[in-house]
Order: structure tokens, then C-alpha cells, then sequence
């Protein structure tokens, strides 16, 4: 496999692009991908069997089963991140090796739905923040550690919904890919 083939698998979206002025619009439809993505993905995975939550979705890449608790683990970080910024003045946020918890016995082998279920309650609650945030509120920030940057949380908005579609895709071309849509 080529490194041009195996860049497709792992952004088979490509990376997120933020606009340089983010508009309400953008931020309502991001926000639109967040409340509808958790019965989006209940359905894409809804069908699958014990092996094929267990396929890789690209050589030496997460098993479907690991992307979706992924998707709780990552997102329920998010939502903290958005409350930590809207209390405090430019937190430094928490690091975590997302890798690493992938490898955890719960991201191997837990059934599918608590995480499914842990997006749905997550979402629920991020989305309804969400929506009622000023302006002011969206303008806020915190400091991602990683490369010590400045996140606004309009532009994490725009982050999360990418993440959804980016991660979605993983699955859903595996799907395509083995004929099991």
C-alpha cells in the first residue's frame, strides 16, 4: 500500500479546514452534525456482528469497536474542554493519549452500545450548551498543551463535527469495502 493510499484510509475526509471567519452558519450546522450523529453512527454499526465490530478499518488501524468507544472517550473530553473554557479564564486543558486508552480492555472489548449510548447522553448535553452560548461565550478558549495553541470554542465546534464525519467515514468505507452496507 502506497503512503498516498494509507493517507486516504486515515482522512478518508481529509484533515479539518476551519474557515478563517467562522459565521453563525457554519457553527449551527456544525452543531446540526453534533445532535444528529450518535443515532447516525447507532445506525451505520447497528448490523454489524461480533467479528466485523472487531475488523480493522485500515492496516494497523483501530478495529470499528475501538473507534466508536474512542468517539465517547474523545467527545466526552470535548464537552468537559467547552465547560472548563467557559469557566475559566484560557485553561490548559488535559492531554490524554488517545492510543493508549484505544489499547485499554474496555476500547477492545466492550459491547458497542455503552459507548453509543454515552454519545448519546453526551451529545445531548454538548448540543443543548451549545446552543444557548453568546458571541461573547463562542469567543472564548482554551490551551491545548499539545502544541501549546489557542482553541477558540467556535472553532472546537468545527473540530468535534469533523471528528464525527472523519470517524464516521472510517466505518462506513470499511462497510462499503466489504460489502456489508
Amino acid at each position: 500500500m502506497t503512503s498516498r493510499e494509507l493517507d486516504k484510509l486515515k482522512y478518508p475526509i481529509g484533515l479539518f479546514n476551519c474557515p478563517e471567519n467562522i459565521s453563525k452558519l457554519d457553527v449551527d450546522s456544525w452543531i446540526s452534525i453534533l445532535e444528529h450523529f450518535p443515532e447516525r453512527l447507532e445506525h451505520l454499526v447497528s448490523r454489524l456482528s461480533v467479528k466485523q465490530f472487531d475488523t480493522a478499518y485500515r492496516p494497523e488501524g483501530w478495529t470499528v469497536r475501538q473507534v466508536v468507544h474512542h468517539l465517547a472517550d474523545s467527545h466526552h473530553h470535548s464537552y468537559i474542554r467547552f465547560k472548563w473554557a467557559l469557566t475559566e479564564d484560557k485553561p490548559v486543558i488535559k492531554y490524554y493519549y488517545e492510543a493508549l486508552w484505544a489499547e485499554l480492555d474496555d476500547a477492545k472489548t466492550a459491547p458497542i452500545y455503552l459507548s453509543i449510548n454515552h454519545l448519546k447522553a453526551v451529545h445531548a448535553k454538548l448540543v443543548y450548551l451549545l446552543k444557548g452560548l453568546s458571541e461573547n461565550d463562542l469567543n472564548k478558549s482554551f490551551i491545548h498543551p499539545e502544541h501549546n495553541e489557542e482553541v477558540l470554542l467556535k472553532k472546537n465546534i468545527g473540530i468535534y463535527a469533523w471528528h464525527c464525519n472523519h470517524h464516521y467515514a472510517h466505518i462506513e468505507n470499511l462497510l462499503k469495502q466489504e460489502c456489508w452496507l
